[in-house]
């Protein structure tokens, strides 16, 4: 199972403010462990969003309406992410519960996220169900 621990941006990343040099080498060891352990897939940090675009699409099949940065709401933008590859949810959890403050201004959020698996259908019927359904909506919008 694969697992993204995703950094959100605070007003100093966003400002270009490098995260703390024990907060950098707390990371650095974090990143050490999961590579010991095989799990670690990736780990990246991110530009400010001043440097990036958003692109928004309004319309099913139109073009996207396109936004440069710097992008204002701070909290909901990612800076960084970490990607791990489990046997469980519970490892995810268990390796995210030992993520430093990635920015060392104790403002840091990790958000944990499951990847899906495109090579292993949903096995929830329920899930199927509901997601059929949203699609029929979905399509009924489209034609009108």
């Amino acid at each position: 199972m694969r697992f993204i621990l995703m950094t959100r941006a605070t007003r100093h990343s966003e400002a270009g403010v490098r995260p703390s040099r024990e907060s950098i080498d707390a990371m650095n060891a974090y990143h050490e462990e999961l590579e010991k352990a095989g799990v670690l897939l990736a780990a990246e940090r991110l530009y400010p969003s001043s440097s990036g675009l958003r692109m928004s699409f309004s319309r099913p099949g139109g073009q996207p309406s396109v936004t440069s940065g710097p992008l204002a709401e701070v909290n909901e933008l990612v800076a960084g992410f970490t990607l791990i590859e489990v046997k469980s949810e519970e490892e995810a959890i268990e390796w995210a519960l030992r993520v430093p403050d990635p920015h060392g201004y104790g403002e840091g959020v990790i958000e944990l996220r499951q990847l899906f698996d495109r090579r292993t259908p949903a096995q929830d019927p329920g899930m199927r169900v509901l997601e059929d359904e949203l699609h029929s909506q979905i399509d009924m919008l489209k034609k009108s």
